[in-house]
C-alpha cells in the first residue's frame, strides 16, 4: 500500500533469516546514525516506519540534502508508474534504521526501472547511474526484494508511458467537437439511454483502478478496429495509463465522457475527453449533429 505497511513484518522476518550484509554496508552503518523522518520528506514520511540511517545508501550526508534531492521523485511517483517505486526509492534515501544495512534486490531495481524509466524518457531524463541495477544485490543476497509478487496478473496492468498527458477538454464549439472527432481514429459517446461510465475502484496499492461498464459503450465511429474490440481496447487504455484516467476524472469517483482518440500498434490512445453534463450545450449539440456529419475526408 502507499503507507508501506504490509511489507515491513516480511522484511523484517527476511532479515532475521538472511546472513550478514557485505563489508560496504558494515562500514556505511557503523558511520551513520538514526534520526526520525521529518513531514517534510514527502517521499518517505509514513511509508512504515519512523527512522532511517543517515548519511543514506546515496551519501547524502545531511538531511536538508536528502529532503532536497528526493523531491524531485515526486513526479515519478504521481505518474504510479510501478506500485513498488516508492518502497524501491526509500530503501535508498531513507534506509531503514536496522543493526543493518540493506540494499534494493537488483530484482526489485530491474522491475521498477522497466516501468519507470519509459515514462522518465517521456521528459527527457534517463534512468540516473546512481541506481544502475547492476550496484544492487542479487535475490539470494540479503535485500529488499519487491513486494508486488503477482508478476502474472499485475504485469498485464502496469501503467506505461504515454509521453502525453491527456486532460479533460472544455467544450468550445460544436464545430470544433466535431472536427476533433473527425481527426481521431474513434469517437465514443454516451446519449441519453447509453452512457459511458468510468469507474474508479477502491484498492489497496498504489495503482489505481479504473472501470467500465462494457454494455453501456456506443461506437459512433471504430476506425480500424471493429466495434466489437473498443470496450475492450478502452478498458486497456484505463488500465495502463493512470496519469491520463486521473486528469480526466479530476479526483472524482465516477463520471461518464466523451471519449475520442487514436490506434497505436496494439493500443489505443485517447486524445480528447469531454465531461458529459447538461450544462455542455455545444457538446450536445454534437453528438446530436454527428449522424449527419461528413468529415472532410468523406466529402464528395
Amino acid at each position: 500500500s502507499s503507507r508501506g505497511g504490509p511489507w515491513l513484518p516480511g522484511l523484517l522476518v527476511r532479515l532475521l533469516l538472511w546472513g550478514s550484509p557485505g563489508a560496504r554496508a558494515s562500514y556505511l552503518r557503523r558511520s551513520s546514525s538514526c534520526t526520525a523522518i521529518p513531514r517534510g520528506m514527502a517521499l518517505c514520511y509514513d511509508i512504515g516506519y519512523s527512522e532511517m540511517r543517515i548519511p543514506n545508501l546515496l551519501e547524502h550526508e545531511t538531511m536538508p540534502e536528502v529532503i532536497q534531492q528526493s523531491s524531485s521523485w515526486l513526479p515519478l511517483l504521481a505518474r504510479e508508474c510501478h506500485p513498488d517505486a516508492r518502497i524501491f526509492l526509500c530503501s535508498l534515501f531513507a534506509p531503514i534504521c536496522l543493526d543493518r544495512l540493506i540494499y534494493p534486490c537488483r530484482s526489485l531495481c530491474e522491475t521498477v526501472k522497466r516501468s519507470c524509466a519509459p515514462v522518465m524518457a517521456c521528459y527527457g531524463y534517463p534512468w540516473p547511474e546512481i541506481l544502475n541495477c547492476d550496484k544492487f544485490p542479487a535475490d539470494h543476497e540479503l535485500c529488499i526484494s519487491a513486494v508486488s509478487t503477482d508478476e502474472s496478473s499485475s504485469s498485464r496492468r502496469m501503467p506505461r508511458a504515454s509521453c502525453k498527458d491527456c486532460e479533460l477538454e472544455e467544450a468550445s464549439t460544436a464545430r470544433e467537437i466535431l472536427e476533433n472527432l473527425c481527426a481521431n481514429d474513434f469517437a465514443l459517446f454516451p446519449p441519453p439511454a447509453v452512457k459511458i461510465r468510468i469507474l474508479r475502484k477502491n484498492t489497496t496499492t498504489t495503482i489505481s483502478d479504473f472501470d467500465l461498464d462494457p454494455s453501456r459503450v456506443e461506437v459512433l465511429k471504430h476506425g480500424p478496429l471493429l466495434r466489437t474490440e473498443i470496450p475492450g481496447r478502452l478498458q486497456q487504455w484505463l488500465d495502463i495509463d493512470a496519469t491520463c484516467a486521473h486528469n480526466i476524472m479530476r479526483g472524482t469517483h465516477a463520471g461518464v465522457f466523451v471519449v475520442s482518440g487514436e490506434v497505436q500498434s496494439d493500443k489505443v490512445v485517447v486524445n480528447k475527453a469531454y465531461a458529459w453534463q447538461k450544462k455542455n450545450r455545444n457538446l450536445h449539440q454534437a453528438v446530436r449533429r454527428w449522424k449527419h456529419h461528413r468529415c472532410p475526408d468523406q466529402a464528395g
